[in-house]
C-alpha cells in the first residue's frame, strides 16, 4: 500500500502540478470600511508566486522553473509574492515564467514579497519575518513590497492617482492586524479607479474608416453568458493581429448597466498566463 501511495505521489509531482494552500485574495474596495491606519502598497502587475520553502509555484500550484541563482537566497519557510519585471511588462514576464526550463530571462525579474502565509499573528508581524530574513540574507532577486500607513480616504486617493500616473495598476490595502485566511477577504482590498475583468472572444467585427481591413471591435462573452462589444484600447498591432476566437482577454470598465453589460469597456491585453 505504501508503495502504491508513493507511486501516485510521484506521478502527480512529476506532472508539474503541486497543490499549494488556497491563497488569501483581495476584494474590491468601494468605501465600505474605514481604512484609516491600514497599510497600502502598489498592486504589482505580474505573476503570483508561492515559495513553499523549496520550490517556486504558480497560483494554481504548477511548479515554475527559475534558475538556481534566482531562488538560492530564499528562506526555508513559505512566502507569497508577485513575480514582477516592472510596470508594463506583464506579457514579457509571462513569457519568461511559462518556459519549461531554467533560463537567464528570470534574472530580469524580481520576487516581490507581500506575505508570509504560515507565520502567526497579524500582517505586520508576518511581513516583518520576511524583512528580517532579507536584512540578514540580501538577495538581488527578492524584495519586500513597501507599505505606507493610510491616513484617510483622501490620502488613499492621492496615492492611487500617483501610482496610476506612473502607469501602475492600482493599490492593495491591508488590515495590519488581520490573520492570514484562505479565500476572498475584506481584510485585504484592491483599489483602482476602474474595474477589470476577463472575457472570452467569440467574434471579430470589421473596422471602418482608418480601421478598414482590420479589427474594429471584439465581440466577447462573460462567464455568465453576457455578450458585448469592445471597440477601444487596441494598439495598431492588435487591430492588425487580433486575439483569436476562444482567447481570454482582460478589459477594464466603469461599472455595469442593469442588464449586466459593462460600461465603457476597453481592451487591456490578451491573457497569456492561462494555465499557470
Amino acid at each position: 500500500m505504501k508503495i502504491i501511495c508513493f507511486l501516485l505521489w510521484w506521478l502527480f509531482w512529476s506532472s508539474g502540478q503541486i497543490h499549494a494552500a488556497q491563497p488569501m485574495l483581495p476584494k474590491i474596495y468601494a468605501g465600505q470600511v474605514d481604512i484609516s491606519g491600514w497599510l497600502m502598497s502598489e498592486k504589482l502587475d505580474g505573476i503570483r508566486g508561492y515559495w513553499d520553502g523549496q520550490k517556486l509555484l504558480s497560483k494554481n500550484g504548477h511548479r515554475l522553473n527559475p534558475p538556481f541563482e534566482f531562488v538560492r537566497d530564499l528562506p526555508t519557510f513559505p512566502l507569497e509574492g508577485e513575480i514582477w519585471g516592472g510596470r508594463n511588462t506583464f506579457e514579457r514576464t509571462t513569457s519568461i515564467v511559462k518556459r519549461k526550463q531554467p533560463h537567464p530571462g528570470w534574472l530580469s525579474l524580481k520576487f516581490a514579497i507581500f506575505d508570509v502565509p504560515d507565520a502567526p499573528g497579524g500582517f505586520t508581524q508576518r511581513i516583518r519575518i520576511a524583512q528580517d530574513w532579507l536584512a540578514e540574507n540580501p538577495s538581488a532577486y527578492m524584495f519586500v513590497i513597501p507599505q505606507i500607513v493610510v491616513d484617510d480616504n483622501d490620502h488613499l486617493q492621492r496615492e492611487l492617482q500617483r501610482i496610476e500616473h506612473l502607469s501602475g495598476e492600482g493599490l492593495i490595502v491591508r488590515n495590519p492586524h488581520a490573520a492570514y485566511t484562505a479565500g476572498r477577504s475584506m481584510e485585504i482590498l484592491k483599489v483602482k479607479s476602474y474595474q477589470d475583468a476577463e472575457a472570452t472572444v467569440i467574434g471579430h467585427l470589421p473596422g471602418k474608416g482608418r480601421n478598414t481591413g482590420r479589427l474594429g471591435a471584439l465581440l466577447v462573452a462573460l462567464d455568465d453568458g453576457t455578450q458585448f462589444k469592445i471597440g477601444t484600447g487596441f494598439s495598431d498591432d492588435v487591430r492588425q493581429n487580433p486575439p483569436p476566437v476562444g482567447a481570454v482577454i482582460t478589459f477594464k470598465f466603469y461599472g455595469k448597466y442593469q442588464s449586466g453589460i459593462p460600461k465603457f469597456p476597453s481592451f487591456v491585453r490578451l491573457r497569456t498566463d492561462q494555465g499557470l
